[in-house]
């Protein structure tokens, strides 16, 4: 499965849809303005949240948490002692399962894998339209909404790690 996603960058109060590769609606990214934290909604075509997305306050590093009917799914937060700035470490909420985020994050080439196998894949690369990155989901039994998730959540760090240096 395929997404496109218009590339901004990630504003508070932003919203922009998440369309498939046939130009369909699929997914709204609702950013949520006028908050302590940085907070977003994933929601469905008909308004419903599917995913909660928010900054973790009081962490010593920069951390995201993602829920799910209230309920924790994910944390996501730049790998420690890695050499490389953009890799990170997504801890799912059943305490065995970690996906790792790397590649180039600000430039919207990085991939999602867990235990060495491929999940997802973000790319600039195979789009000729401009301010667009691509989101293919390789595994067919992969949950979209969550690796969209951890896609925007990443690139969000990334982009305030650089505003912070």
């Amino acid at each position: 499965m395929r997404f496109l996603v218009r590339d901004r960058l990630l504003g508070f109060g932003e919203d922009y849809w998440i369309e498939d590769d046939h130009g369909n609606k699929v997914f709204l990214v609702d950013g949520k303005a006028m908050r302590l934290r940085d907070t977003f909604e994933l929601k469905d075509t008909q308004g419903r949240v599917l995913i909660d997305i928010r900054q973790k306050m009081f962490a010593l590093r920069d951390t995201m948490l993602i829920e799910r009917d209230g309920e924790p799914l994910a944390t996501i937060r730049r790998k420690r002692l890695s050499l490389l700035r953009n890799h990170y470490r997504v801890a799912l909420a059943d305490g065995r399962t970690e996906l790792d985020v790397s590649g180039k994050i600000l430039d919207r080439e990085f991939a999602v894998e867990y235990d060495g196998e491929l999940l997802a894949v973000v790319s600039r690369r195979w789009l000729h339209v401009r301010e667009t990155y691509g989101v293919d989901i390789v595994r067919e039994d992969a949950d979209p909404a969550l690796l969209i998730a951890v896609a925007v959540c990443v690139i969000h760090l990334a982009e305030k790690e650089r505003e912070d240096d």
